[in-house]
């Protein structure tokens, strides 16, 4: 298996991407030859980022009610839940968390509200003056996270300074309907050509344990692939009491990083962070995501959940002899 590794290494390096039947013997590795499989991400990732990582932070601008039915969410109005519920933060408020994440050493910021989409008008005026007024007094690259997007809003945000749209497809496309069935997996496709269109890098990508076969892990590496994304967030589910997938829980930790190293194979110089989920699923493995192919992480809070103290994962980047990519 070492030597089918290897070969895979040669083959993806050589721009041809995995087959689906290698994508499938990753993702089915074990003992040694997962090893073999790990190290060759390894090898992919110090090839196109180095030995650096880079990190993002998000704030959650606006909470809860909303009409999507994913049945992840905390924040969908169709189940019951602890998560909070408020409307979308003033300006001065979205651009202290910007410098709050600069100061802490994230070079991207992610402004996220709820629902499908961010209306037109004041609430979408306060982002777009919240990304301006970051792109003109911070470092950090502002990001937003506001749901399908028509035209005009794409133009609008990369006018602004938006320097990326975070969108992600959640799983795959055959999988889909069994998550989210209040609109249609191509609106999500097509928001991530429109953002592309704008001039906008597309952060996208997906969340795993939710009930998807491996099969269709790989259907989702291929069609970030095919979309040619410009960085893809990787999420592990953190089951949420009141949500349809609060007891399911099938990831270990192995599987953790089978899933980064599948996306390094098939996306070789695409910037991969594990984001959501990393804590309850990763547990001690956490560090390893770096030699698995992953080329950065989120820190701090995510939507509705705590992250990790800032410290500990300074720390952690620090011992697995990462360097941390700053503004």
């Amino acid at each position: 298996m070492l030597q089918e590794a290897f070969h895979l290494v040669e083959q993806v390096l050589d721009g041809i991407p995995p087959s689906r039947s290698q994508g499938l013997t990753i993702l089915n590795s074990r003992g040694a030859d997962f090893t073999a499989y790990l190290a060759g991400a390894h090898q992919l990732r110090e090839k196109s980022f180095g030995n650096r990582a880079l990190l993002c932070s998000i704030i959650n601008a606006k909470s809860g009610r909303c009409s999507e039915n994913c049945a992840f969410c905390a924040q969908s109005a169709h189940y019951r839940t602890a998560a909070p519920v408020y409307p979308l933060k003033t300006r001065e408020e979205l651009v202290a968390g910007a410098v709050a994440a600069q100061a802490e050493g994230s070079h991207c910021y992610g402004i996220v509200t709820s629902g499908a989409r961010l209306s037109a008008g004041a609430e979408l005026e306060t982002v777009l003056s919240a990304i301006r007024e970051i792109r003109a007094s911070c470092d950090i690259e502002p990001s937003a996270s506001l749901g399908i997007l028509d035209e005009p809003t794409s133009r609008q945000l990369a006018e602004a300074g938006c320097v990326t749209y975070h969108h992600n497809l959640e799983t795959a496309r055959s999988f889909f309907p069994q998550i989210c069935t209040t609109h249609d997996y191509e609106q999500d496709v097509a928001t991530v050509r429109l953002a592309k269109a704008a001039g906008m890098k597309v952060c996208c990508g997906g969340i795993f344990g939710l009930g998807e076969s491996l099969e269709q892990r790989v259907e989702l590496a291929e069609t970030l692939r095919e979309l040619a994304v410009d960085s893809v967030p990787l999420n592990f589910l953190n089951p949420i009491e009141g949500t349809p997938l609060a007891s399911r829980r099938e990831l270990t930790p192995l599987d953790c990083l089978r899933i980064v190293a599948l996306f390094r194979y098939y996306l070789p110089t695409t910037p991969i962070s594990v984001c959501g989920g990393r804590e309850p699923n990763l547990r001690e493995f956490q560090s390893w995501i770096f030699m698995a192919g992953a080329s950065g992480t989120m820190v701090g809070n995510y939507l509705t959940t705590v992250g990790r103290n800032r410290e500990i994962d300074l720390q952690m980047i620090q011992d697995a002899e990462v360097e941390i990519d700053v503004c």
